[in-house]
């Protein structure tokens, strides 16, 4: 929002709390809050704290960047906006196939701007001290850039336990890549978008019956944090009191047992039953292409935000754009048709066709 948006004695307040229970890493970007979330971070936190009590995160706008002159520029008004000399950790936020390879296989901007030349030349200079970037994309875009890249030091994705199996997000296809290759993983979304703070209501009983005290949303954020190589989880508190429920149940942190990993997956498939379009065969769906997507993942991804509390601002819809662009750039108006057909002779194009329609109006 605007800058008004940011409340920033309540932000001091959860900064100080923060730092008094001993967590120490802060997240900010270039573009959160109309481009003032890091001017806020500078008054809440490097104005009033010292450097080396607190870790800070920033990322570079990938996607805004069209001329190398401009990630230089970018970079030294974001130091000047954090009031800091150097980032602990750095990102380029929000990589995808379209950024790293282009339209055309030959070079998205993030290499024809140079922006990891850019970052290894920032960390000889002690501006950055761990070289990284954001992602929403597959695990095979995934491999081929850390690939290219073996100075990154981590990579920063959606994990939680709703999205971990998920054919289109990749969750846990991503993390063994990221471990693959020696790197560490910064989680976002551990509670997708909000929507796991509140379980249906029957699976809400059974965590109740284990920790009575403990919040849905910390089951999700107790998931995230359990996976070797993880530098923290950001869960994206918005005031004092989410904060210091997350605190609460990670100041004395301890890995999910297997009866609690039952009551997740139990979680999952309850979720599930709240899907609008249910639609038997997701296996074979998974198979069938539905203009170059599997049908599998439309129906998924659909199905996903429709159960969100803001659906369409689901950080699944950054997935389905990126299949998109891969496969059909520009072609939105003028989509073949095509038939989803199941094996026993289910025509469920029509299903298939609402629920692509509905991602591509939000997704642009």
């Amino acid at each position: 929002g605007n800058p008004a948006d940011i409340d920033q004695k309540q932000l001091e307040a959860m900064v100080d709390l923060f730092l008094e229970k001993g967590f120490t890493y802060f997240d900010t970007s270039y573009v959160y809050h109309n481009g003032e979330s890091e001017t806020a971070v500078r008054k809440a936190l490097a104005e009033r704290h010292d450097r080396s009590s607190f870790v800070l995160a920033s990322k570079l706008p990938a996607f805004l960047i069209q001329k190398e002159s401009e990630v230089g520029t970018i970079f030294e008004e974001q130091l000047k906006k954090c009031g800091v000399s150097y980032f602990n950790y750095f990102l380029l936020h929000n990589l995808n196939k379209i950024l790293y390879n282009g339209m055309d296989g030959k070079g998205g901007t993030v290499k024809t701007c140079h922006m990891f030349e850019a970052m290894k030349k920032w960390k000889d200079e002690g501006k950055i001290r761990h070289i990284g970037f954001s992602f929403h994309d597959d695990a095979e875009t995934l491999d081929q850039i850390l690939g290219d890249h073996p100075e990154v030091e981590f990579v920063q994705i959606a994990l939680n336990y709703y999205d971990y199996e998920s054919p289109f997000l990749q969750a846990g296809k991503c993390y063994e890549v990221i471990r693959r290759h020696g790197c560490k993983m910064v989680v976002m979304e551990p509670v997708k978008g909000g929507m796991l703070a509140s379980v249906p209501e029957k699976i809400e009983d059974k965590m109740k019956a284990v920790w009575p005290n403990l919040s849905p949303a910390s089951w999700a954020i107790r998931f995230a944090a359990g996976f070797d190589g993880t530098i923290t989880v950001l869960s994206g508190m918005s005031t004092l009191s989410q904060m210091q429920d997350n605190l609460s149940c990670m100041a004395d942190y301890h890995p999910l047992s297997e009866t609690e990993r039952k009551i997740l997956d139990e979680a999952v498939n309850a979720y599930h039953a709240k899907w609008p379009l249910k639609l038997r065969g997701m296996e074979e769906l998974q198979k069938i292409l539905y203009h170059g997507i599997p049908a599998a993942a439309i129906i998924d991804s659909y199905n996903s935000c429709q159960i969100q509390p803001n659906p369409g601002f689901a950080a699944d819809l950054n997935y389905y754009k990126g299949q998109l662009a891969k496969n059909h750039y520009g072609l939105t108006d003028e989509l073949p048709k095509e038939k989803v057909v199941l094996a026993d002779g289910t025509d469920v194009t029509a299903e298939v066709e609402r629920a692509e329609k509905w991602l591509i109006e939000h997704s642009f």
